[in-house]
């Protein structure tokens, strides 16, 4: 499923807005949204939202063994994620049937 290289190294660019979004909104931190990305994870193309620029979705596992979707897009040779939650059952179900 995975259909894109990541940069190396590994950097993360967040938006001010985005940072405490996802942990207001979902209890997820920047640490556990980052340790998916070294964690193992399947990554995708999201076409649907990738109007401006490329999107790509990513259902990880973080190091308290927790199953998040995130949405990114990568600028300049950095990571930036869009948005970060918890992974709903059907996403759980891929993620658990291909890793």
């Amino acid at each position: 499923m995975r259909n894109i290289i990541l940069p190396e190294p590994l950097v993360f660019e967040w938006d001010s807005g985005n940072l405490n979004k996802n942990l207001i909104k979902h209890t997820i931190s920047k640490d556990e949204a980052e340790q998916t990305f070294v964690n193992e994870n399947l990554i995708w193309n999201d076409e649907r939202h990738s109007n401006e620029e490329v999107r790509y979705n990513l259902v990880g596992l973080t190091d308290a063994d927790k199953i998040l979707f995130i949405s990114f897009t990568v600028r300049k040779s950095k990571v930036r994620i869009i948005s970060a939650r918890p992974a709903d059952k059907k996403e759980r179900k891929i993620y658990e049937e291909e890793i």
